[in-house]
């Protein structure tokens, strides 16, 4: 990831590195020193070159430039010194928002599996310059969601992914990333999609979960709207929206649990932390299975050895990880969430309608 990008000379000063010790310096978008990775991937550190020039009188001349830096990783700061022929030009200090707001010189590329979900982000970013394909797509929704259930009954069910991608669309108003806006996806539910790429977990955490949020209070929404007025139509809405929220939860890629368990894990820099992190998952697969919600226990283990095949690699991530504060907080937020829409659906599959025990059959099947 880029860690510094400065002036030195009259030209940028580029550094690159990664939570493992490995870092490069770049100037002019040329490699001048490197760092190769080793067990002291925090502390004081410097990297020097030198710059040879031919004066007008002929005669060499030689530039030591020497950058020293102090780096911590959790919580991120970046402490720098650049020094030019032993003098001082230039010093300050990096934290993670600096990092947030940054658009790296290097373009992040990232290959995605192959997937129905990346085949369809391709499709709209293929047709993204047509204005049409947004509404196209909304028409072809709701006629999906009419023949499986009712006209109204898809309208509050478009109504419920809408609010669900917005909440990804806040966030990313929030750090700054430019949106494209919402894809309706028929029978796969919807896109949020951005020009821009993240640069640290906390981003790719508060992303993934705000939509599941924004279910949530939709949720809540509709359960008060039901002790109000007794509807039937209100209580499917905040029961179906709780099951649609919480299957986005899932710890499985490409889903947003998937985005925020994988943050989570792969900002443990220790075989504790995932250890901590699976026994959690391990957890949840129990008591799912003891609820009788198989389904959902299935998935949870599904999920977490995924989590554990790419542990191995999240070092070599571009993402500025999570501080040992955003894991905890990031977990408690996302635990509550899902505690939370179980109880909605749970709640009502109690009620003695058919309808409203759909949710949690499904999370039983």
């Amino acid at each position: 990831m880029e860690l510094l990008n400065i002036n030195c000379l009259g030209k940028a000063l580029r550094l690159e590195g990664t939570p493992a010790g490995w870092q490069q310096l770049f100037w002019d978008n040329t490699l001048v020193a490197e760092k190769n990775a080793s067990a002291e991937r925090e502390g004081l550190s410097a990297l020097q070159f030198e710059l040879s020039a031919v004066a007008q009188d002929g005669t060499a001349a030689t530039t030591r430039v020497r950058l020293e830096t102090d780096l911590q990783w959790q919580p991120f700061v970046l402490k720098y010194r650049l020094l030019v022929d032993e003098q001082e030009a230039v010093q300050g200090q990096r934290n993670t928002r600096d990092i947030e707001r940054q658009t790296p010189v290097v373009p992040i590329t990232k290959t995605n599996k192959l997937s129905l979900l990346g085949l369809g982000a391709l499709a709209l970013k293929l047709l993204k310059s047509a204005k049409l394909v947004k509404v196209a797509l909304a028409g072809a929704s709701v006629a999906a969601y009419s023949w499986l259930f009712s006209f109204q009954f898809a309208i509050a069910l478009i109504a419920c992914l809408v609010f669900h991608e917005y909440g990804h669309i806040r966030a990313m108003k929030y750090f700054g990333i430019k949106t494209k806006g919402i894809y309706l996806i028929p029978f796969m539910g919807g896109l949020a999609l951005s020009d821009e790429k993240i640069n640290t977990r906390w981003q790719d955490v508060v992303i993934s979960i705000m939509g599941p949020s924004f279910g949530l209070l939709l949720s809540i929404a509709g359960l008060v709207v039901y002790w109000l007025t007794g509807s039937m139509f209100f209580a499917g809405l905040a029961a179906f929206n709780a099951l649609l929220n919480l299957f986005n939860l899932l710890p499985i890629l490409p889903l947003d649990g998937g985005h925020i368990l994988k943050s989570i894990s792969f900002s443990m820099n220790s075989v504790l932390g995932l250890v901590a992190c699976v026994a959690g998952a391990a957890f949840g697969v129990f008591i799912s299975y003891t609820l009788g919600l198989a389904l959902l226990g299935f998935l949870l283990l599904i999920g977490s050895v995924e989590i554990v095949f790419e542990w191995r690699g999240r070092h070599q991530s571009h993402l500025l990880p999570l501080d040992r504060y955003g894991q905890i907080f990031s977990a408690v937020w996302y635990l509550i969430t899902v505690g939370a829409l179980i109880s909605i659906i749970w709640y009502f599959a109690g009620h003695g309608d058919d309808m409203l025990r759909v949710p949690l059959q499904i999370l039983k099947s």
